[in-house]
């Protein structure tokens, strides 16, 4: 799968513009240290980029895993009136989409500036539509949505989603320190919005 090619869409809302998900690139550097710097999505995610460098890291990690076919991140932009792409806004990933595997897992963060547009739930239900129908041959047939129990903006965003809370989970120090909860999504019974 060529990782330049891939584009996802989702549409505007009345209150706030379309969406662009494309592969994250080493131009995307500067604004994910300006993201980061946000405490909100550092409690959140579990890689934080403190730098330049430490940006360009995290970019060569999503970049790698298009190549390895075992991760598909995304950024997300918010676009412009002028039909240009934006600023990254947040950030959408399908994890371990393995060949024969019924599930994979899916994760996002929103961009402080982006919060209160529903750019996660946007951006998530487009990133769902990609892989089932990317993934179908492979047999993918459900989608995990993994979050700390106490994070209850993500668990909203679940549910916008289409995403049924399934299970509690137990903490997994150091990766996942709170327990949580699980919520999935099955390709027949996907919402059509």
């Amino acid at each position: 799968m060529d990782m330049t090619a891939v584009r996802l869409e989702a549409p505007a809302t009345p209150t706030a513009p379309a969406l662009l998900l494309r592969p994250w690139t080493q131009a995307d550097a500067t604004a994910l240290v300006e993201l980061h710097r946000d405490a909100m999505l550092r409690r959140w995610t579990s890689a934080a980029v403190d730098d330049e460098e430490g940006a360009a890291h995290w970019v060569r990690v999503q970049q790698r895993g298009w190549a390895a076919r075992d991760r598909f991140a995304f950024a997300v932009l918010e676009t412009r009136a002028d039909g240009a792409d934006g600023l990254p806004a947040g950030h959408v990933v399908l994890k371990r989409p393995v060949a024969g595997a019924a599930s994979a897992e899916v994760g996002y963060w929103t961009a402080a500036p982006a919060r209160g547009r529903a750019v996660a739930p946007r951006a998530l239900r487009a990133l769902v539509d990609w892989a089932f129908a990317a993934f179908a041959a492979d047999g993918l047939t459900r989608l995990g949505l993994l979050h700390q129990q106490d994070n209850t903006a993500s668990c909203r965003v679940a549910q916008k989603a289409g995403f049924a809370f399934t299970a509690p989970r137990p903490a997994a120090p150091p990766a996942f320190p709170l327990d949580g909860h699980l919520h999935t999504l099955v390709r027949e019974q996907r919402p059509k919005i």
